[in-house]
């Protein structure tokens, strides 16, 4: 079965090498035909359902994993329909609508329309969740087999975590790669940090709103496999402000001609901002997951905001 995902880059970064005098890596998966590294996890289970007979494919997406949802209904020639919450950008909604699926807004948060779509579940659908799925970290393992077969030396991984798909699917692909004492450093921004805040509570804590302005690391709540791994492996956990996130976003567009989204950014920052927690790594790997829902005008925009505000 050939994957809908494509292999992505794996690039020594010389401006931020440069930057933090350590080598830093960076996985582009913002490269993904859908824009992010959704399309690995999401790819492999729509593949997966309609192998077992799904007639339609059905999620809830504050805007990336709808995206690929939607991209991969397309590719394997079913309907999709994706329920997303009114805090998801029109750009997003246009770009699922491109790619063939029907678009329901419902509800103030994600987890409003992810109880709608599944009350819209018939017999012959499959319901693919955005993060909390182990098809899905299946899937986004593989970008660890990728790094893993090109043998560069690491010392940490950096990621965003949102729900906690990648962070799982990381975690997964370190294991099965004789990696499992690699450290991930999780990065969220505030407003969005409820792993931060249930790694410090000891328990799986929910949030009572999302506050930042990075949607798609959006979940209230992380998914309860993402709190175990994160008691289990070694992680850091980090937080950054909207601004450190959305700066990040314009330093990187300027230094590897990349345009990603503030969830993505929010990985980026501490090694912008040279973070006294990754002092002790030398050699670090970045996942560029990507996202497609800020385009470079909104991206410029709060970047001029942020800094006159200063």
């Amino acid at each position: 079965m050939t994957s809908l995902h494509i292999k992505t880059p794996l690039i020594e970064s010389r401006p931020l090498s440069v930057l933090t005098g350590k080598t830093i890596w960076l996985k582009m998966e913002a490269l993904q035909p859908s824009g992010s590294f959704k399309l690995r996890g999401v790819g492999l289970a729509c593949q997966e359902y309609v192998r077992r007979g799904a007639k339609r494919l059905v999620s809830s997406s504050g805007g990336n994993a709808g995206i690929a949802v939607a991209y991969a209904g397309r590719h394997l020639g079913v309907p999709s329909l994706v329920v997303v919450p009114h805090t998801t950008s029109e750009r997003a909604k246009t770009l699922i609508r491109q790619e063939g699926a029907k678009v329901m807004v419902h509800g103030a948060s994600w987890q409003d329309a992810n109880a709608c779509a599944q009350k819209l579940l018939e017999e012959t659908d499959a319901f693919i969740h955005p993060f909390d799925d182990p098809l899905l970290w299946q899937g986004h393992a593989s970008l660890v087999d990728e790094v893993a077969r090109a043998r560069v030396k690491l010392d940490a991984v950096i990621l965003s975590v949102g729900g906690g798909g990648l962070y799982c699917g990381v975690v997964e692909g370190l294991r099965r790669n004789n990696l499992a004492q690699l450290p991930i450093i999780a990065v969220e921004t505030n407003g969005a940090d409820s792993l931060h805040r249930s790694i410090a509570a000891r328990e799986r804590i929910e949030l009572p709103a999302i506050t930042s302005l990075a949607t798609s690391l959006g979940a209230r709540r992380v998914c309860e496999q993402a709190f175990l791994y994160s008691q289990e492996h070694p992680t850091v956990s980090l937080t950054v402000s909207d601004r450190s996130a959305v700066l990040s976003c314009e330093r990187f567009i300027n230094d590897q001609r990349v345009l990603v989204e503030p969830a993505c950014g929010a990985a980026l920052a501490p090694v912008y901002e040279q973070r006294p927690e990754l002092a002790e790594y030398k050699n670090i790997l970045v996942v560029v997951c990507g996202g497609v829902t800020a385009p470079l005008e909104q991206i410029l925009l709060w970047a001029e905001q942020y800094q006159k505000a200063e």
